[in-house]
């Protein structure tokens, strides 16, 4: 189960660390004391209270990990059992921030069962269709590779689209809020054998997963994933064609010219950017910035365009560092023109902080930047 969350950087982390909050922790134990009626409940909750008010989500959810350890019966597998009799209704949802409740589950088998593979592999199994099990699945790809790596092989197979996706999500190589894996970083080639499992698997929510993980796979090797991709495109079927096409995006970003000539998108554009406005035209931290130009066609002929664009944001020691957002892919016919707009949010947020300074916006078209405009932002203050 994934989770998607976005808002502000401090206000979605007081909203998250609230889901493992006093009630979470009192619904749990009571899980727990239904399957094993000898179970010391109010010890066990007063544990998990214990300076939870100071602590962010992640650090919750490691707490209650270890007053489970403390307050389940020994040995490991012996805990594992009750903790899956206890668990609620599975969810088809793919998001939301409810599945989080799970997360200690998986932290207490990431840390206590690393000794007893087999168990901490089955509860794994189980509770992914809860909680994605990719990252408690790393520490086990770290400590056993080949046998763990052996197990994901397998359950490319699965008849459960929560397991597939384990599969590819948790070899990942740059998982987000993850630790990364080095020997896939360097040699993708096992990580790409899952992939080739998966890659005309039927659920969106797989296939999401798949191009994920080709896109970590392309920051290390850009090459190689064009090749691969290129490969792929042979005799596919729409699916597949969405899959290679969100695994670019990095490199499209990028302007990478295999990954641009892949996409159909190679040729240098011949076209003319006019008309740019801003609004508002003073613009302050917290605000939202509406930009509007037109692109003109220079060409003889018609033109299939990628447009993308890049925001230079000040960074805290007033340097700048691009960030690229999508916009649109047109065909635009000779001697046309197109208005287009978006919008740039300055509000702080979980992955992006702002601060005042000089900001530039370029428009990248197939990969070639042209520069739009420049701004000043103010402190919001």
């Amino acid at each position: 189960m994934s989770v998607v969350v976005e808002g502000t950087r401090g206000q979605m982390a007081e909203e998250l660390k609230h889901i493992l909050g006093e009630a979470a922790i009192r619904a749990l134990a009571g899980e727990i004391k239904r399957v094993l009626p000898a179970f010391r409940s109010g010890p066990f909750v007063k544990a998990c209270l214990t300076g939870l008010d100071d602590l962010a989500l992640v650090a919750r959810a490691w707490q209650i990990a270890d007053a489970l350890d403390a307050h389940l019966p020994r040995p490991f597998a012996t805990a594992v059992d009750i903790l899956l009799a206890s668990l609620g209704p599975k969810s088809d949802a793919e998001t939301g921030l409810s599945p989080l409740r799970y997360m200690p589950h998986l932290c207490f088998v990431q840390k206590y069962g690393i000794d007893d593979f087999e168990t901490a592999m089955r509860a794994q199994y189980e509770l992914t269709q809860w909680f994605s099990a990719e990252f408690s699945i790393r520490a086990y790809l770290t400590k056993y590779p080949e046998a763990t790596y052996a197990r994901l092989l397998d359950w490319t197979r699965d008849g459960n689209v929560h397991i597939r996706r384990l599969a590819s999500e948790g070899t990942r190589p740059r998982l987000p809020w993850a630790s990364r894996l080095p020997a896939f970083q360097a040699d993708p080639r096992p990580v790409i054998a899952v992939l080739e499992r998966l890659k005309d698997d039927p659920e969106r929510y797989v296939q999401r997963s798949v191009a994920n993980n080709l896109n970590d796979i392309g920051k290390d090797h850009p090459d190689l994933l064009v090749d691969l991709c290129r490969q792929w495109l042979v005799g596919a079927a729409p699916d597949r064609q969405w899959i290679v096409q969100h695994a670019l995006r990095s490199l499209v970003k990028s302007g990478h010219a295999g990954a641009l000539a892949l996409l159909g998108v190679g040729a240098r554009p011949d076209i003319r950017i006019a008309d740019v406005t801003l609004a508002p035209g003073r613009v302050k931290v917290g605000d939202k910035l509406r930009f509007s130009f037109t692109i003109a066609s220079t060409g003889k002929g018609p033109q299939d365009l990628l447009i993308d664009y890049a925001v230079h944001f000040v960074k805290a020691n007033g340097d700048t560092r691009p960030k690229v957002f999508k916009l649109r892919r047109i065909e635009l016919p000779p001697a046309a023109e197109l208005p287009l707009t978006s919008t740039i949010s300055f509000a702080d947020m979980t992955t992006r902080k702002h601060y005042p300074g000089r900001h530039r916006i370029d428009l990248l078209v197939n990969g070639v930047a042209h520069p739009l405009t420049e701004f000043d932002v103010r402190s919001g203050r």
